[in-house]
């Protein structure tokens, strides 16, 4: 959207605003800065960059407050569970909301006048629809640009490859508990230091977090990162999951069919978010 807008295919943007959880990968905050200097400034439109603070750090620190994370959980009779998820709302949503209430004028607790609100973009392709609803606040309105000019993932990914931006990263924390084997491997095989961290994290976390513990609330379980409930190092993240290998059959399909068959294909990272069974 930040791109179409400079390109003036959208209306100017006053502002673009990221949420920074302060534990994303080192290709994040790279790609941000790139954006920035190479698009953003040039057409005038300032990136905010907002937080909440550093997720990783919160989560290890008995003195803390800590949103929960969606921590995959081994029960003590050896079921399965996970805890809530409230760390997008505390280190997404929430620093946002402060920075727009800031933008007009109106920072909390301040009331805000009806007739006073921000139209804010979200940049929900046509493949997502079903996630484009209406704002919780009186004060924003959401919109979605890339439905209104039928713009599908594939679409995306075109515009920014014509743009020499095909590298972009998918922005999440590096030790989310939603991220797919594809992740865990990307992880492992390119940035050996981040593997590292994530493996001593999800180490760390094994009885929940800190803050809980130290609250006398101790987590009746085990908590980790990887979905299979074993540490992560030895977490089974070569095996592709059943999304993943659909995906790489589909694909290898489509190749065949176009060019024939093809010793050397790599496999395919699928787009990860949900959780997999």
């Amino acid at each position: 959207m930040l791109l179409l807008s400079a390109l003036g295919e959208l209306p100017k943007l006053d502002f673009a605003i990221f949420a920074d959880t302060g534990w994303e990968p080192a290709r994040v905050y790279s790609h941000l800065d790139r954006v920035e200097r190479e698009i953003a400034d040039p057409a005038g439109i300032p990136i905010l960059r907002v937080s909440a603070g550093n997720i990783r750090k919160d989560a290890l620190g008995p003195a803390h407050r800590f949103a929960s994370m969606p921590l995959h959980i081994l029960n003590r009779d050896g079921s399965p569970g996970m805890s809530r998820r409230q760390c997008t709302g505390e280190y997404k949503i929430k620093p946002i909301k402060r920075q727009v209430r800031g933008l007009l004028g109106y920072p909390y607790p301040s009331r805000i006048p009806r007739d006073v609100h921000v139209e804010q973009w979200i940049g929900i392709s046509t493949d997502e629809f079903h996630r484009a609803k209406d704002s919780d606040v009186r004060y924003a309105r959401n919109r979605f640009p890339l439905l209104e000019l039928g713009m599908s993932r594939d679409d995306c990914l075109s515009l920014l490859a014509e743009h020499g931006l095909q590298s972009t990263p998918k922005s999440s924390c590096l030790g989310c508990p939603f991220h797919g084997n594809a992740q865990w491997r990307q992880i492992r095989d390119e940035t050996p230091e981040e593997w590292a961290d994530v493996v001593e994290f999800d180490a760390q976390i094994r009885a929940g977090n800190a803050r809980a513990n130290a609250d006398g609330r101790p987590l009746l379980g085990q908590a980790y990162l990887h979905r299979s409930r074993v540490p992560l190092g030895e977490a089974p993240i070569d095996r592709l999951t059943r999304r993943e290998q659909l995906a790489l059959d589909e694909q290898q399909a489509a190749e065949e069919a176009e060019f024939g068959p093809e010793d050397g294909y790599s496999p395919y990272s699928c787009r990860s978010g949900d959780p997999v069974a």
